[in-house]
């Protein structure tokens, strides 16, 4: 799914204004309104009662031993936190959840729909939700179709339109909670587009060189950047995609050096892959930005890399803001799970099992599998009617997927932010830069363009 992209406005921030402080103090104040729900409107709803009825069994697929364990094991974590906070509330109208996860390993479409049957078969989970699985391109649907439950992931994939599309009453409750990737590419080069014309990065010329890892989301978002290039001023001068996982990236680096670009764009987003890039790239950097996506948010990058990795860019549009509200959850959940962890990654199941409690508790209830699709319409059906102030921004469903902020609206009290950060202290958690009215710090030339 394609919208009109949004080229008037420019992404990277300016002076941090009164009006810009206000928006944020103004944001967290509503989002506790809203967000709160989580305490105030499921404790409406709950009307005193305590959790002590008949538990509901809420599922999570996640890869707590592949590749991807560093993400896996942050989601479990967020759901956890979620469902405590939850049943301190009184559960779903008196009736505490309890969480079932199997390990979807590698997450291929095999395995994560072996996962996701037990989950429904022998746990008879009423809803699950997940970080994401992305090798699966939504194979999943049909068991929770069969089923009818409601299912929310981040999978980050322009392939769960083509499903709704399709049949959006079957999949009335696959829900995606972030937009697709498509926006990525074409918002990187919006951004890398401001932040030379405002004259914070003169680049050393307009070439982009792309680096995509061999999965489906990210050549999605390599190919929309090749696509918005031109209109920006930019030429692709070298593209490849690595086989993944990858520590060795000495080829693809003495390729970018033959020929150095302004930019460098690396579309994979394993962590450990990522530091090692950086570490191989410092001993004879080119002289161009380096962007990495999303990989960079989990704490394992920066322990990896160290002061390699200072300077690099990173977006992401599913992990807290640094508002009042994110700056809260952060503090929260490091405090349950240690300085180590990375609250940007446990947020997205966080963020989902408040949103689904809330609409479960509003539509009296949710169903079990097979028996219960009913009911679970009706939560699905208010899913799809809230506008959800959570810890990444605000939800409000198209497609039963996540909207855009700026490109799919110019709102930004009615879509996730992409956001732009920055590594500017390896010791420390990366600095959010943009967008308006989001962005909390200015960015900086890193220390090999410096």
């Amino acid at each position: 799914m394609r919208g009109s992209r949004k080229t008037d406005s420019p992404v990277i921030p300016g002076p941090k204004s009164a009006g810009r402080r206000a928006f944020l103090k103004g944001s967290a104040v509503a989002g506790a309104g809203i967000a709160a729900a989580s305490t105030g409107l499921l404790a409406k709803v709950n009307e005193g009662r305590a959790a002590d009825g008949e538990p509901i069994p809420i599922g999570q697929g996640a890869m707590l031993s592949g590749w991807a364990a560093p993400d896996g094991i942050e989601f479990d974590r967020g759901q956890k936190m979620a469902i405590e906070e939850i049943n301190a509330w009184g559960g779903i109208l008196g009736r505490p959840l309890e969480q079932r996860v199997v390990d979807t390993k590698e997450g291929g479409p095999d395995l994560v729909i072996q996962a996701f049957r037990r989950l429904i078969d022998r746990d008879n989970v009423h809803a699950i939700m997940c970080g994401y699985n992305l090798a699966t391109l939504e194979a999943e649907y049909d068991p929770i179709a069969d089923a009818g439950i409601v299912y929310l992931h981040c999978n980050t994939s322009l392939a769960h339109h083509g499903w709704i599309q399709r049949d959006a009453d079957r999949y009335f409750g696959c829900f995606m909670s972030d937009p697709s990737e498509y926006w990525y590419g074409g918002g990187y080069v919006q951004f890398l587009s401001a932040l030379r014309d405002s004259g914070k990065w003169t680049p050393h010329n307009n070439k982009i060189a792309i680096v995509n890892g061999a999965q489906n989301y990210s050549i999605v978002i390599g190919n929309s950047v090749k696509e918005n290039a031109p209109a920006y001023g930019f030429e692709i001068n070298y593209e490849e995609t690595v086989n993944i996982p990858i520590s060795e990236w000495g080829p693809t680096l003495a390729k970018i050096r033959n020929d150095p670009p302004g930019a460098i764009c690396i579309t994979h987003y394993a962590p450990a892959d990522l530091a090692n890039f950086m570490l191989q790239f410092i001993p004879s950097p080119t002289p161009s930005l380096v962007y990495m996506q999303y990989g960079p948010s989990l704490a394992q990058f920066r322990e990896i890399g160290k002061e390699a990795v200072e300077g690099v860019l990173y977006a992401t549009v599913i992990a807290h803001l640094h508002d009042e509200i994110g700056q809260d959850f952060v503090r929260r959940y490091t405090e349950k799970w240690g300085a180590g962890s990375s609250p940007a990654s446990g947020v997205q199941t966080y963020d989902q099992t408040h949103l689904w409690a809330i609409s479960a508790a509003i539509a009296g209830g949710p169903g079990e599998p097979y028996d219960g699709e009913e009911q679970n319409r009706k939560v699905a059906d208010w899913m799809r009617r809230l506008s959800y102030r959570g810890i990444c921004g605000s939800y409000r469903f198209t497609e039963n997927a996540g909207t855009h902020y700026p490109a799919q609206t110019n709102d930004p009290s009615l879509g996730l932010p992409h956001q732009f950060l920055q590594v500017q202290d390896y010791t420390q958690a990366p600095v959010l830069i943009a967008p308006e009215p989001y962005g909390v710090a200015d960015f900086v030339l890193p220390p090999w363009l410096g």
